[in-house]
Formats: C-alpha cells, sequence, structure tokens
C-alpha cells in the first residue's frame, strides 16, 4: 500500500521520530527536556512510530518521519535507521520515511545508499545539531550520492529547541543553519531538491530569497505556530512562493490540529490553501507523478 492522495487532506511535512520500539531516544535527556521546556510540550513527547501512524491515520493526513542522526557531535547513539524503514514500511498509507546520515562519519555515503534500498524517500539533516557546515566540500559526496539517487534533503535552518536555554546552548551552534551556506548547496547541486525547514529566523528573508532564486529550493513551515510568521513570510506564500512553500508541524513538538487551526486563521488566499496543504509535498515527493495532481 502507499499513500492515496484522495484519502488524505493535507501532508505534514516535518515529523520527528524520538523513539523507537525499545524505549531508545533519539536525542540524550538533557536536549530532549530542554526542546520540550522550549516548546511547552506536555503530551507525549516521544511517541513510536506505531503511534505516530494511528494519530495521523485518524486525522486522514499523511506524514514524513525522520530522526535526527548526530551521533558524531553528541556522542549519543542514532537510532536503528534500518528499524525505522522497516516499521515505517508497516504504515505506506499515511508515513513517507525518510533517513538521516551523520556528514561527519566517514560512513555517510555508504548508509545513505544502503537507505535508499530500503525504501527511504528523502534525508533529513541538521546542521547545527550535527555540527556541521551545509557548504563545507567535504560534506559533498554526501549531496551527490543525494541527488543520483533522487533523494530530496530536509535541511533544518535559524533557531532551534534543541539546547534552548541551556548553557552555551549545549555548544550547538545556530550560524551552522544560516541559509545562505545552504543557498550555496542549491546552486552547486541544482537537480537536488533542498526543503529548508522552518520559519527561518533570523534569516527569514534570506531563505525566501533562496527559494525565490533557486528553483530546487522550497520551505517548509514547521516548528513555529503560524499566528508568529513573520509577516513578509506570509506574504511569499500568498505570493511568489505560492508553489514553494510545504505545510509541517514539527509533531511531537506542534501537533498538526493546533498548526492547522492556527493556519486557518491566516489570511492566505483561497487557491493558495491547497498548495501548502498538499499539492506542492505532493510534487516535492514525488507522489504527483503516478496521480496527475
Amino acid at each position: 500500500m502507499s499513500i492515496d492522495l484522495s484519502a488524505v487532506r493535507a501532508i505534514d511535512t516535518h515529523v520527528h521520530v524520538e523513539a523507537d520500539g525499545h524505549g531508545h531516544l533519539a536525542l540524550d535527556g538533557e536536549l530532549l527536556n530542554a526542546s520540550s521546556e522550549h516548546f511547552k510540550v506536555s503530551d507525549n513527547r516521544a511517541p513510536t512510530i506505531e503511534q505516530i501512524a494511528e494519530f495521523y491515520r485518524a486525522r486522514q493526513l499523511a506524514a514524513v518521519i525522520f530522526t535526527v542522526d548526530a551521533h558524531t557531535a553528541t556522542g549519543h547513539p542514532a537510532l536503528n535507521g534500518m528499524e525505522i524503514l522497516a516499521e515505517a514500511g508497516r504504515h505506506r498509507d499515511v508515513l513517507i520515511p525518510f533517513c538521516s546520515v551523520d556528514p561527519r562519519d566517514g560512513e555517510a555515503v555508504v548508509r545513505l545508499s544502503e537507505y535508499a534500498a530500503a525504501g527511504a524517500r528523502g534525508v533529513k539533516l541538521h546542521p547545527s545539531l550535527q555540527a556541521f557546515r551545509p557548504n563545507d566540500p567535504a560534506v559533498y559526496p554526501l549531496y551527490e550520492a543525494a541527488t543520483e539517487l533522487e533523494l530530496p534533503i530536509i535541511f533544518h535552518t535559524g533557531q532551534t529547541g534543541i539546547g534552548a536555554g541551556l548553557p552555551g546552548g549545549r555548544g550547538i551552534k545556530l550560524a551552522y543553519s544560516d541559509p545562505m551556506l545552504i543557498d550555496d548547496v542549491a546552486a552547486d547541486f541544482p537537480t537536488l531538491t533542498i526543503v529548508m525547514a522552518h520559519p527561518s529566523v533570523p534569516w527569514q528573508d534570506a531563505a525566501i530569497a533562496s527559494a525565490t532564486h533557486k528553483a530546487n529550493v522550497f520551505i517548509d513551515l514547521s516548528g513555529w505556530s503560524p499566528k508568529y510568521f513573520p509577516p513578509q513570510l506570509v506574504r511569499a506564500i500568498n505570493g511568489l512562493l505560492k508553489r514553494k512553500v510545504l505545510f509541517g508541524s514539527d509533531f511531537p513538538l506542534i501537533t498538526p490540529d493546533r498548526w492547522i487551526a492556527d493556519f486557518d486563521q491566516l489570511t492566505i488566499k483561497p487557491e493558495v490553501r491547497p498548495l501548502v496543504m498538499k499539492e506542492n509535498a505532493a510534487r516535492v515527493l514525488g507522489l504527483a507523478r503516478s496521480t496527475g495532481v
């Protein structure tokens, strides 16, 4: 079974897997608690893949799911990527699994190929948490592999709740997530599909400029309630970027219920809403090729 676009009302392009079926966590307790405090999360902070699938199926939503492999920078072991893909494969009607590789691990390219063969539909990278500059030439073999495998990459951009409020932010550097570093990658890999995750505060204008300038750059709207979107982002959604922005919640930090309710309060043109909620993501993810969307 695969995603039936006629059966889902929207595609959430940003959903975190923070725990596996064995109780292992994607982040250590201090970082997990810091992000929970930042987002004021009171519900289940680390639902399993099965729980995520049930949650989204009940709402007639599809979800792009992923974890983040940052074992080199954090010293915390990553969740088992193969197990995540296998478990997601049992919920193909609602889940679209992405993989994550550690760019600082010498086996990253090999692992990416293995994940692609196991069903990964894209890649998630978090430059600040993984402690790498996206435009570092040392990472370019990874982008070359993703391009050859036709895997889109979601890059975290801007502020992060991970490490927020801790001394020194636990060493996590926000500058690695400047959209202009990712813009270099988009220029050097013009056939690589790139999604800049989140309103890129404090670099929102840079993200809008990159997505406007580069045909292969998109923006997901996760991580912020829409009522807090910078005004220039709302203007861009209604205008130049109406086919370049994607609904994303950041579940379990922000639920799709809350995100959609707040998005409904924005002044968004009626013809733009279905693009943001489903149609743009369907094209980016390659779901539209067989359905004619």
